[in-house]
């Protein structure tokens, strides 16, 4: 049986591409030195491929920051703002994404949203009525030639049309179908150009195909693929789909002339029902996605041949296939010194995966599979007891009550009461938690890892960095002050690291977005907290100020997205388990007069069902207790705070009022505040501040760019529940544009507070 990967991660097994690219927005590399490693790591990802036996290859699933944002270039999607600055095609491509401030003008990025239900980040495309469809870049073209002449044969990848057009954001009267002749024309332009280089393959991404679809939508689709596959000519289009099934339109579309119809079979809940009910054409090629792409779980090799077995009833041709790209995933394990044997048994990375693909592929055609060696190895890892299992934390769980997650009095009554409690001013000023990471806070950090420096050393340094961010803050005349996370490396990680049941690794980065990499923590027993984890610190820094110093918390289900969940128990069982000890750490935050907890939810939308049928039988039923149950126990003088970000919330909104909380911060500045009107039309009672700058951009925002969002956001708030805050932590800037930024975020501040207050 061949066996194929959708995509292979971009950043290289020790971060090369996120180290060169940040270089190079410094000025301290050249564009030629920028190119040479990026080419160099598309070589060694093409050959690892084909030196672990993997058949169906993809090229131009290399990217410099995004593969949305890459095919917005290639089809001439360049707004007209960005074009103006006249800079090079590069440092265009990354002005969309980063914006830019220089001597050629003043540019905020584009849009960016969760890619469906992950943690990594797309550009939104922005397509305006004058914007002209076409082919205007090289990079699938020049790329497959790149691995051609390595003499490897691959087959481009290229985001699909229907999904292209289905995620950008329109500026002007034109929709999507407006735009669907031209678009179809291109890509059969790129059909043609690919086809005359003698690729055989042609991979065109469509997840938004899983999505809840109208007849509107499939329409689109219909438009687009009945003029791009009758001139296919001698090239083989895979239709690629992944997380989830295409249940609304499957009949449909396998009567469409695809050469290959990629199904995931993972989180595709009905694509093996659809399958058995309603077949599988016997000109095409299912390329069947089996193993986890977004998981780093060792595959069971029973599971996945009994699957295939099962699919051969209904396919003539079968082509093993991961889920999804293994962009989800870490590079490999060889990076792993320090995990235990017995634990380390149990995972399998990028690279891993490529080997289970090929041990799988050959097992697939032997009806002697499980006498084999790979097999028995494999069993054994799945015959084993679980380690880390913890009884006293099940019997909490277990006896968890409806109070428990029922806060009093209720909010409106609580708000009174901290409005007497914390005499803030009209438009409160705060920031979402993070300062910026300097290196010193690094090398501090990194002396302590390496042993160079006890404890005592380390938190002595913490302290001094705690104590210079009060400082800052207060002569910023910020209201609600942070005291800075110097002592966490990543908002989930440094929690599960003062977690029981957590393992860390070493070098197992995940690309997020753009050169943004996290490390995410493995959930591999029974979840427990020991002691409190942040108390110190934030009874520190409360010590130096009497105004009010957040505690600074990250929730439950943003610990469990944004980890490598287990397999063996359900989302709901380890959501609780966390939900328990941050519980314990507020309540310890509150006794040790901490007034205003922050609990971050950043990624509560991340594992929403794609369907809305299942949002509330399969997450929300569980995932909006499980934060209630962190804060219900605090007096109603505590503010509780949460914040969220990159995602949209318009369609969840009531749900989110409905964790209780007493305030939320929201990214709001790249989706242009469109969150506004959703906020007004569902009379929410939280307290909330849309951020009013993008910290994902190193450009720093006038006062009158705040004034005008601030204005905009009173359009649609009630002057009484609005806070001014940045749209996400600082932790990634640098320290003079932070103190620039804030200062003019107060600037603005108290300008609408004389107007308004």
């Amino acid at each position: 049986m061949k066996n194929a990967v959708v995509g292979f991660p971009r950043v290289g097994k020790l971060r090369e591409l996120k180290f060169v690219s940040e270089k190079y927005f410094k000025g301290e590399v050249n564009q030629d030195e920028l190119q040479k490693v990026a080419k160099d790591l598309r070589k060694e990802h093409w050959t690892f491929q084909k030196n672990a036996g993997i058949d169906y290859i993809s090229s131009n699933d290399f990217s410099f920051y995004d593969g949305v944002l890459d095919t917005a270039v290639l089809l001439n999607a360049i707004p007209e703002k960005y074009a103006k600055l006249g800079l090079g095609a590069i440092d265009t491509y990354f002005a969309m994404a980063r914006g830019y401030q220089g001597e050629a003008g003043d540019v905020s990025a584009l849009a960016m949203k969760k890619w469906f239900n992950t943690n990594y980040h797309y550009i939104v495309p922005e397509i305006s009525d004058d914007t002209v469809i076409k082919v205007a870049g090289d990079k699938p073209f020049s790329e497959y030639v790149e691995a051609k002449e390595l003499g490897i044969d691959t087959k481009p990848v290229i985001v699909g049309p229907f999904t292209f057009l289905s995620l950008a954001k329109y500026q002007g009267e034109k929709k999507a179908a407006d735009f669907a002749k031209d678009t179809a024309k291109a890509y059969v332009e790129i059909i043609e150009k690919l086809a005359g280089l003698s690729a055989q393959w042609i991979q065109f991404d469509e997840p938004a195909l899983v999505r809840d679809l109208s007849e509107e939508d499939f329409d689109l689709f219909k438009t687009l693929y009945e003029i791009i596959l009758p001139a296919k000519g001698s090239a083989k289009i895979l239709l690629q789909t992944y997380f989830g099934d295409i249940r609304d339109y499957y009949k449909e579309i396998i009567t469409f002339d695809f050469d290959g119809i990629g199904l995931d079979f993972l989180e595709g809940k009905k694509s093996a029902s659809l399958v058995k009910e309603y077949g599988f054409p016997k000109d095409k090629v299912l390329f069947a996605g089996l193993i986890n792409g977004k998981n780093i779980w060792k595959a069971n090799y029973e599971k996945v041949l009994s699957s295939v077995n099962e699919l051969k009833n209904y396919a003539d041709n079968i082509v093993l296939s991961t889920s999804c790209s293994l962009l989800h995933v870490p590079y490999t394990l060889d990076n792993e010194s320090e995990l235990k044997p017995e634990v380390e048994q149990y995972f399998s990375f990028a690279i891993e995966k490529l080997n289970e693909l090929h041990e799988l592929s050959i097992l697939a055609f032997d009806d002697d599979y499980k006498s084999s060696k790979e097999y028995k190895e494999n069993q054994k890892v799945f015959e084993k007891e679980r380690l880390y299992k913890n009884d006293a934390v099940w019997q909490q769980v277990d006896s968890l009550k409806e109070e428990d997650f029922v806060r009093l009095p209720e909010r409106k009554e609580r708000q009174r009461i901290q409005k007497e409690e914390l005499q803030l001013p009209a438009f409160p000023t705060t920031t979402i938690g993070s300062f910026p990471q300097t290196i010193e806070v690094k090398k501090n950090r990194t002396s302590y890892r390496k042993g160079e420096i006890d404890k005592a050393a380390y938190d002595k340094r913490v302290y001094e960095f705690i104590k210079d961010c009060i400082k800052e803050q207060e002569e910023l005349g910020i209201d609600v002050l942070v005291h800075g996370e110097y002592e966490r490396n990543d908002m989930v990680e440094f929690f599960g690291e003062n977690l029981e049941g957590y393992v860390f690794t070493q070098k197992a980065w995940v690309q997020s977005y753009g050169t943004r990499c996290v490390k995410p923590p493995i959930i591999f027993g029974d979840v427990k907290r020991n002691k409190p984890i942040t108390v110190e610190y934030s009874k520190y820094a409360n010590s130096l100020t009497d105004k009010s110093v957040k505690g600074m918390l990250t929730g439950p289900v943003t610990i469990l997205n944004w980890s490598f969940p287990r397999e063996d128990i359900s989302l709901k069982e380890m959501a609780y388990q966390i939900g328990i000890a941050i519980r314990e750490e507020v309540l310890d935050l509150e006794k040790a007069g901490i007034n205003v907890i922050q609990i971050d939810e950043a990624a509560l939308k991340e594992k929403l069902p794609i369907r809305k049928s299942d949002w509330y039988s399969e997450y929300l039923d569980w995932a909006i207790p499980a934060f209630r149950l962190c804060h219900s126990g605090v007096a109603p003088q505590t503010q509780i705070h949460t914040h969220m970000c990159y995602s949209e919330f318009d369609d969840i909104i009531k749900d989110i009022d409905n964790m209780d909380a007493d305030v939320i911060t929201f990214e709001a500045s790249r989706s242009k505040l469109t969150i506004l009107d959703a906020i007004k039309e569902s009379n929410f009672e939280t307290e909330v501040g849309p951020g009013v700058y993008d910290i994902h951009s190193p450009r720093v925002p006038s006062v009158d760019e705040i004034v005008q969002a601030l204005e905009k956001m009173l359009a649609k708030i009630d002057k009484d529940k609005l806070w001014v805050n940045p749209d996400c932590g600082l932790k990634t800037r640098g320290i003079t544009e932070t103190r620039a930024s804030l200062a003019n975020l107060v600037e603005a501040a108290v300008k609408i507070r004389e107007k308004y207050a």
